[in-house]
C-alpha cells in the first residue's frame, strides 16, 4: 500500500533546512523500517492512523506493508513500513526483517513502565545481536500512548538514549489524537540519510576522528585563497554551493557571534577559522540538526562511512581507441588557481613544505621524488610553475583516471560548478585521421627515445629539462625516471613534448614490444656516434630521426656498408642530427622542436623500415597486433604464377632462412674487418640466387600437387 504524508506535517519538515540535490545520487534507492514492541503498545494503531489519517475502530494483529512514496517527503527517497507481530509471525521472521532494515523504531506505551524496561532488557540486545558491530542500525524510540498521561516519559528515556549510542532520536505520539506521526516516520528516515553515529561520539560529546578529516579537507578546498580564514566571500561561496542559496549579510553576522561567544580564536579577521567551522558543525549535531553537516559531507563528494564516493572520483569518461586524453583551458586555470594559492612566498616554485600543504586535501601523497626529475626545477630542486602543469599534464596522458582522482580531492567540480572531473579532459581525435590529414589537433605528443645501452638515452631526458652532463649525474640512481616532460614552441604554439624512455631490447623481443611503437607521435633512434656498434632502428609508419648523441666526442667509423648518413639519405630522412649535453651551460632543446614539428604533422618522414646492423629487410606492416609481409600482388585472383612465386618468396619460412644466412655473412664480415664490401655482396648475391632457385623449386612441386 502507497500513501501520502499529511499537508500539514510535510509543510512543517519542508520549513527546516535544504537539501541539496547533489546527495541524491549518493542514496540508497529506498529505506525500509520495521516497527517491533511488545503487545498492547498501540504499535499496529500507529501505522493504521498514518494510513486512514484517523484513529481505527477495528485494529488487526498486523498490518500490511505501507510504502511513503518519495515525491511526498522532504529527502526525496521512499519509505517501506513494516509491522510486526508476535502473534502472527515467528522469531525467524523477525531476524529477517531486522537484517534488512535500515532504521528500527521501537515503539512503548509511555503509561505502561513494563514496555519502557523491555526496550533495554530484550529489543536493544536482540537487535544488537542480529546486526555486525561496525554497522548498526539507528534506532528510534517512540512512546505512544501520550494522550492518556500528563506527564512526558522523556526523564525515563534519556538515560536510555545516552547508555546506547544507536538510538538517534525519541519520539513522543498518540495514535488517538494523530500527534506526532508524520514527524515519527519523518525523523525514522531522517536517521537513515542523516545518522548520528559516523559524526559524532556522545560520550565525549565531540566530532569522531573521520568527520573531522573530513570537514577539515572541505575548508581547506573552500579557503580559495590559503589564509586559513573563511571570508564572507568564501562563506557565501560555501553556503551556495551546499545549499543553493547565499547568507545575508545579518545571517553571517550572526553566525561569527555565535562562535564568538563560544570560543576566542573562532573567528580571525572578521572571517571563519578552522577550529570555528568545526565547532559550528558540532553545535549543529548537538542541536539534533546534523542533516546540515551530512547536506555539506555528501556535496563533497562523501558516502556513509565518510569516504569520498567512487563515482564522485572517478566519473564517466569514454575514450575511443587511438585517442589520447588532455586537459582543457578551464581545467589548466584551476591548476594556476591551486598552484597560486599554496605559492606562499610567490617565487614561481613549490618548496616541499607547499607541496605538501597542496597534497592536505589528499589521502596520500601523489608525487614521488621521481617527480623533480620528470620536470622543470629551479636551482634548488624545487618544481616550477611550468613543471607543475607539466607534471598535471603527464598524469592526465598516461592515466586519465589518477588524474580525475587528483582533481576530485582539490575539488574541480565543486570550485569550478562543473557535473564532475570530466568537464576538465578533452579527448582527441583518431590517429588515423591525424595521419591521414597530415596534422593534429592534439597539444601533447609523445616520443620514445629508443637506443642501445650507453647511447645517451637517458641524458637525453634530462637534458630537455635544461640539465647538463654535470647535473644529471648528481641525480640519485632511485630517483630516476622513465619519463620527461616539458614545453616547446612550434610556430608560436606551446606545445607538451613528452619523451619516454625505452629499455634496450634484442630484436628477438623487438616485436613483442610494438606498443611502444604505436602510441607514440615520433621515433627518436638515438646512438653513439663514438661507438661503431649500431644496434636496430624499426618504424611503423610514425615520424623518425636519427640522434647522434654525444657529438662532442671523436665520431668512430662504423662498421656498415651503409653509414647513419646514407642510411638517411636512401630512405628520405633527416641526416643525424647531432646532440650532446656535455656543456657548460642548459644543452640547447632546438632538437626537440624539430621532434615536436614532426610530431604535429604526421605522415611525411615514416617509410616502413628495418635498419638492424647496417642492413635493410623488407618491409613490415602492422595489423592488429601482428607483423605481416607486405605482398604487392598483380592481379584480383592472386593466383596468377608471379602472385604464387613472391607469396612463396616472402613466406614466413624463406623470411626466416634468409634472415639466419644474413646473421651468419655478417658476423663473419664484422670479424673480418677487412673484407672489402663487393666480397661482402658477393656471397649475399649467391646466397639470394640460392634461394630463389629452391622457392621455384618448391613453386614447381606445389603445382604437381594441384
Amino acid at each position: 500500500m502507497t500513501i501520502g504524508v499529511s499537508k500539514t506535517a510535510q509543510t512543517d519538515l519542508e520549513s527546516g533546512y535544504p537539501v541539496c540535490n547533489h546527495t541524491l545520487m549518493l542514496l540508497s534507492d529506498s529505506h525500509t523500517c520495521p516497527l517491533v514492541s511488545t503487545a498492547k503498545v498501540g504499535k499496529t494503531s500507529l501505522i493504521m492512523s498514518l494510513v486512514s489519517e484517523e484513529f481505527p475502530d477495528d485494529v488487526p494483529l498486523r498490518a500490511e506493508e505501507i510504502t511513503i512514496p518519495a515525491d511526498v517527503t522532504p529527502e526525496r527517497v521512499p519509505t517501506h513500513i513494516v509491522d510486526y507481530s508476535e502473534a502472527e509471525q515467528s522469531d525467524e521472521q523477525l531476524y529477517q526483517e531486522i537484517s534488512k532494515a535500515n532504521v528500527i523504531c521501537i515503539v512503548y506505551s509511555v503509561n505502561n513502565k513494563k514496555s519502557i524496561e523491555k526496550v533495554t532488557s530484550h529489543w536493544i540486545p536482540l537487535i544488537n545481536d542480529r546486526t555486525d558491530k561496525d554497522s548498526r542500525v539507528p534506532l528510534i524510540l517512540v512512546g505512544n500512548k501520550s494522550d492518556l498521561v500528563e506527564h512526558s516519559s522523556m526523564e525515563t528515556i534519556l538515560p536510555i538514549m545516552n547508555q546506547y549510542s544507536d538510538i538517534e532520536t525519541c519520539v513522543e505520539c498518540s495514535a488517538k489524537n494523530l500527534k506526532n506521526i508524520s514527524e515519527l516516520f519523518y525523523y525514522a528516515q531522517k536517521a537513515v540519510l542523516h545518522p548520528t553515529g559516523p559524526l559524532y561520539c556522545p560520550e565525549e560529546k565531540e566530532m569522531k576522528p573521520s568527520c573531522i578529516k573530513s570537514l577539515t579537507r572541505i575548508f581547506k578546498v573552500s579557503d580559495l585563497d590559503n589564509d586559513g580564514i573563511l571570508n564572507d566571500k568564501e562563506l557565501n561561496f560555501f553556503q551556495r554551493t551546499c545549499f543553493n542559496m547565499p547568507l545575508a549579510p545579518q545571517a553571517l553576522e550572526d553566525v561569527k557571534n555565535v562562535v564568538r561567544k563560544n570560543m576566542t580564536d573562532g573567528v580571525e579577521d572578521n572571517g571563519l577559522t578552522l577550529k570555528g567551522f568545526l565547532f559550528l558543525h558540532t553545535l549543529f549535531i548537538q542541536r539534533g540538526r546534523h542533516e546540515t553537516t551530512w547536506t555539506v559531507l555528501r556535496r563533497f563528494g562523501y558516502d556513509d562511512d565518510l569516504e569520498l564516493h567512487q563515482e564522485y572520483l572517478f566519473p564517466l569518461l569514454k575514450i575511443p581507441a587511438d585517442c589520447t586524453t588532455e586537459l582543457n583551458h578551464n581545467a589548466y586555470l584551476f591548476l594556476q588557481s591551486v598552484f597560486d594559492k599554496h605559492d606562499k612566498d610567490r617565487d614561481c616554485a613549490l618548496s616541499p613544505d607547499e607541496v605538501k600543504d597542496l597534497f592536505k586535501v589528499f589521502p596520500y601523497m601523489p608525487w614521488g621524488p621521481d617527480v623533480n626529475n620528470t620536470v622543470c626545477t629551479n636551482d634548488q630542486g624545487w618544481i616550477t610553475y611550468q613543471g607543475y602543469l607539466s607534471q598535471w599534464t603527464l598524469t592526465t596522458y598516461l592515466d586519465v583516471q589518477r588524474c580525475l582522482e587528483y582533481l576530485g580531492y582539490l575539488g574541480y567540480s565543486i570550485i569550478c560548478e562543473q557535473e564532475s572531473q570530466a568537464a576538465a579532459i578533452t579527448v582527441t581525435r583518431n590517429k588515423r585521421i591525424d595521419l591521414q590529414k597530415k596534422q593534429t589537433q592534439r597539444s601533447v605528443f609523445r616520443c620514445n627515445i629508443l637506443g642501445a645501452r650507453g647511447s645517451g638515452k637517458t641524458s637525453f631526458l634530462q637534458a630537455f629539462l635544461g640539465r647538463n652532463l654535470l647535473k644529471q649525474r648528481k641525480i640519485r640512481e632511485d630517483h630516476k625516471s622513465f619519463y620527461s616532460i616539458n614545453t616547446t614552441y612550434v610556430y608560436g604554439q606551446e606545445k607538451y613534448l613528452l619523451v619516454r624512455l625505452c629499455i634496450s631490447l634484442p630484436v628477438s623481443c623487438f616485436l613483442g614490444t610494438f606498443e611502444l611503437f604505436t602510441f607514440c607521435n615520433c621515433l627518436p633512434k638515438c646512438y653513439d656516434i663514438n661507438n661503431p656498434y649500431l644496434q636496430y632502428f624499426m618504424d611503423s609508419k610514425t615520424p623518425c630521426m636519427m640522434i647522434a648523441s654525444k657529438s662532442d666526442l671523436h665520431e668512430a667509423r662504423q662498421h656498415y656498408s651503409l653509414t647513419p648518413l646514407d642510411f638517411c639519405r636512401k630512405n628520405k630522412l633527416h641526416p643525424p642530427q647531432p646532440w650532446t649535453c656535455n656543456t657548460v651551460d642548459a644543452p640547447n632543446k632546438d632538437l626537440y622542436t624539430k621532434l615536436t614539428t614532426m610530431a604535429m604533422y604526421p605522415g611525411h618522414l615514416s617509410p616502413p623500415v628495418c635498419y638492424y646492423r647496417g642492413h635493410l629487410s623488407p618491409p613490415v606492416c602492422y595489423y592488429r597486433g601482428h607483423f605481416h609481409a607486405k605482398l604487392r600482388c598483380m592481379c584480383t585472383c592472386n593466383r596468377c604464377t608471379f602472385c604464387i612465386c613472391q607469396n612463396i618468396l616472402r613466406s614466413q619460412l624463406l623470411t626466416n632462412i634468409k634472415a639466419k644466412f644474413y646473421s651468419v655473412v655478417l658476423n663473419r664480415h664484422m670479424a673480418q674487418a677487412d673484407l672489402k664490401s663487393s666480397t661482402f655482396w658477393l656471397r649475399a648475391s649467391v646466397g639470394a640466387t640460392v634461394f630463389a632457385v629452391l622457392g621455384f623449386a618448391m613453386y614447381r612441386a606445389i603445382l604437381k600437387q594441384r
